[in-house]
This record gives structure tokens, C-alpha cells and sequence, in this order.
């Protein structure tokens, strides 16, 4: 698939440094910038899931008693 982006020539010109500087070509600093973004973004829901049921359920077990053999 091919995305069209405009950006402000501040921003196109950054954007190729940074690329650069991370020896990557402009497409894939591009990906990987996006994709990590949302990464963190599905990291940061399940987080915040994970912290309401805490405080519905606050109780915890220890690492030691995790049977990881499920």
C-alpha cells in the first residue's frame, strides 16, 4: 500500500535527518515510528484494565507461586 503524507518542510526535513541518523530510509522510520506508537497505545489500555480490576480486586500473587506449566 502506498500512503501520501504532507508535512511542512520543517517536518519532511526532520523527519529524513532523523531517518538518517537511524540508518533507515524515510518509509521505514516511518513504519516503525507508527507502529510502535500504537504498541504503546495497547500497552497503556491494558495497563489501565488491569489497574480498574486491581482496584475492584486488589489482590496479588507472588511471582513464586505463578504455575507457569498452564
Amino acid at each position: 500500500m502506498i500512503i501520501s503524507l504532507r508535512l511542512p518542510d520543517e517536518d519532511a526535513t526532520l523527519f529524513r535527518k532523523y531517518a538518517e541518523l537511524n540508518n533507515m530510509n524515510l518509509s521505514e522510520m516511518i513504519r516503525q515510528t507508527v507502529l510502535s506508537r500504537i504498541e504503546e497505545d495497547f500497552d497503556l489500555e491494558i495497563y489501565r484494565k488491569a489497574l480498574e480490576e486491581y482496584k475492584v480486586n486488589p489482590e496479588t500473587i507472588p511471582l513464586e507461586d505463578i504455575d507457569d506449566k498452564n
